[in-house]
């Protein structure tokens, strides 16, 4: 009951954070001119295609506890074509009461015509964190205090091909410094931090970057919160010392998604589902393996809690619109991580589940609050805020 109150009094609170963020929305606007016979008969004046929602936040989610910051969220379309997607962006800071802060910038780019497609996220996290270890059946009283400051840097570039077909190039970058065991035995004083039954190598600065090969089949009706559609992304990278890497694996990523309306007439009921696999060779670190948990898949389980070399997992949400600018949501999803493909078994998953609300902040566009509360496996649970659809 304790959660539900606290769950309810976010809602509230974010539930006004959206007026904030309705008085701080910038609409396009149309430059105006002096009234004179000419303008009469003068061609419109473009309409600038530019939409900015700038709000402060205030969220929690079981990763970070408590937490404070502010969000930029632009919109845009290049030019008049409006079979181009909108692209977007989102510029977050913010601050935990476990000391944890972070900035952030991710983006989503369609050229005119979609002939090319530039998206990608940089990361800088400060953080205080629960490691678990590795497997599919961690235990939560074994948990142990690390903590860390680790930029990220992904990039994609991908060229049409045909009609919702790209491919291009991936590329990525973790740089892990200052990683510190602040606790070195736990609560009992007899088992030694997990981290210490890893290699030391990964105990201290690591860099791992990486370039491979991507496809993507993307007919998506809007990137931020899909009606309709499908999406297939199936990409790797051979992480390696040609780029300055310290370690040197392969990964391997499939990401497919169905979106589609339960009613013809309309979109007010919203069936999506999503499968994400990603497997690796080679020696991976610890910051890079497979995990479940988070605010995108198997939320209500602590990011990270099960982590391994390889993992599958899968979720279904049903999206309902409900009044004025709110939509509610159920969802479920179920998981596993294991060290070799052979591990998996069909009676083996983690499972978590739960419920939540959007916010519309930019209707048209379809930006939106997202706010989740989800339990999970491993006695776990978690109230999330994010912006848009976790998939």
């Amino acid at each position: 009951m304790a959660a539900f109150f606290a769950y309810m009094r976010s809602c509230r609170l974010l539930l006004a954070l959206s007026v904030l963020a309705g008085a701080a929305y910038v609409s396009p606007v149309q430059a105006q001119t002096a009234p004179s016979d000419s303008a009469a008969t003068a061609s419109p004046k473009k309409v600038r295609r530019v939409k900015v929602a700038a709000l402060p936040i205030v969220f929690s989610q079981p990763e970070t506890g408590l937490a404070y910051g502010a969000a930029v969220l632009p919109v845009w379309r290049f030019g008049q074509d409006t079979a181009t997607r909108s692209s977007n962006a989102r510029l977050l800071a913010y601050y935990t009461q476990k000391k944890q802060s972070s900035a952030s910038i991710t983006y989503n780019i369609f050229t005119p015509g979609e002939r090319y497609i530039f998206n990608g996220e940089a990361f800088y996290f400060n953080f205080p964190y629960y490691y678990y270890g590795t497997g599919n059946n961690t235990r939560k009283a074994e948990k142990s205090d690390i903590s860390y400051k680790v930029v990220i840097v992904t990039q994609r570039v991908l060229k049409k091909v045909r009609p919702n077909t790209f491919v291009g190039l991936s590329f990525r970058l973790t740089d892990l410094h200052h990683i510190r065991i602040d606790d070195p035995l736990t609560d009992d004083l007899t088992k030694p931090n997990l981290l210490l039954e890893r290699p030391e190598r990964e105990r201290q600065t690591t860099v791992t970057s990486g370039l491979g090969p991507t496809f993507l089949y993307d007919s998506r009706d809007n990137v931020l919160s899909a009606w309709r559609g499908s999406y297939l992304e199936a990409s790797s990278l051979l992480m390696g010392r040609y780029l300055g890497s310290d370690y040197n694996f392969t990964r391997f990523q499939l990401d497919a998604r169905h979106f589609r309306s339960l009613r013809r007439s309309n979109s007010n009921s919203i069936l999506a589902g999503q499968v994400l696999g990603q497997f690796h060779t080679g020696q991976v670190p610890f910051r890079e393996l497979a995990n479940l948990g988070g605010e995108r898949m198997m939320r209500g389980i602590y990011e990270g809690r099960f982590r391994d070399r390889q993992a599958l997992s899968a979720q279904l949400e049903l999206r309902q619109k409900l009044f004025w600018r709110l939509g509610g949501v159920v969802f479920g999803a179920a998981g596993q991580v294991h060290d070799q493909l052979g591990d998996f078994r069909p009676n083996d998953f983690n499972v978590a589940a739960g419920a939540g609300l959007r916010i519309a902040v930019n209707r048209q566009d379809r930006l939106a609050i997202r706010i989740d509360y989800a339990v999970g496996s491993g006695q776990s649970s978690g109230l999330y805020f994010a912006f848009n659809e976790a998939f």
